[in-house]
């Protein structure tokens, strides 16, 4: 129930940005689909807790698991990319962020690489987003080139580490995500699920899926005969 209540104000307000914010790349043909989708965490693939260490207290962002299914069953390769300077606050103990990483995995499946930053803004390390260490990081463990990858998240310091690292970056807003974030976003869909459409076949938020066609070994004899 408060997944849903956190997803739910977005909503309404995803037409007026879709209104009004106009992408410069919404006339090119779709690219190519990524061989890994790398997401964050909070706010993303969970609801947002700040600085949470409780594996009890998380709980998944609406369509969550299904998203994480669809891709797998469409052969890419998933993984987390995950801010936590609650460690460098001393508000977490590593031991507390692999807790909840677990019981996330628990949820949703296999996660891949789950790569995180306990470093502090002001640490100025090479991981934290919007630098692009942790994406780097993760691309490398799968041996892939960062640059057949993408990012999902939902605030403009996930797009900027997917930027910078040369991953494509999906932005999906919650009520926590500023305006200008969604206007520099290059992508922007209002939940996963249409996030994985675009990622998977260039589908954009409200466009129909590909027509399905029925094939003749599926007729029934009747209307073969017909």
């Amino acid at each position: 129930m408060v997944a849903t209540s956190v997803a739910m104000p977005f909503v309404a307000g995803w037409w007026w940005l879709r209104g009004h914010v106009v992408r410069p790349d919404a006339a090119l043909a779709p690219r190519p689909r990524p061989e890994a989708v790398l997401f964050d965490r909070d706010g993303t693939l969970v609801v947002d807790v700040p600085y949470n260490g409780d594996p009890d207290r998380v709980e998944l962002m609406p369509g969550a698991r299904d998203a994480l299914d669809r891709l797998r069953a469409a052969g890419v390769r998933i993984g987390v990319v995950s801010n936590q300077s609650g460690v460098a606050r001393g508000l977490l103990s590593r031991a507390e962020v692999e807790s909840v990483n677990a019981r996330l995995d628990a949820l949703v499946g296999p996660l891949g690489p789950v790569e995180w930053c306990p470093h502090a803004p002001a640490d100025g390390c090479e991981c934290r987003k919007p630098a692009p260490g942790l994406v780097l990081r993760a691309a490398s463990r799968l041996g892939l080139d960062p640059r057949r990858c993408a990012v999902v998240g939902d605030i403009g310091a996930d797009m900027e580490a997917a930027r910078a690292a040369g991953a494509r970056g999906v932005l999906v807003p919650t009520p926590r995500t500023r305006r200008e974030e969604v206007a520099a976003a290059p992508d922007v869909a209002p939940d996963l699920a249409s996030a994985v459409d675009l990622l998977l076949d260039g589908r954009r938020p409200g466009e129909p899926g590909p027509i399905q066609l029925t094939s003749p070994t599926s007729r029934t004899r009747e209307e073969a005969i017909a």
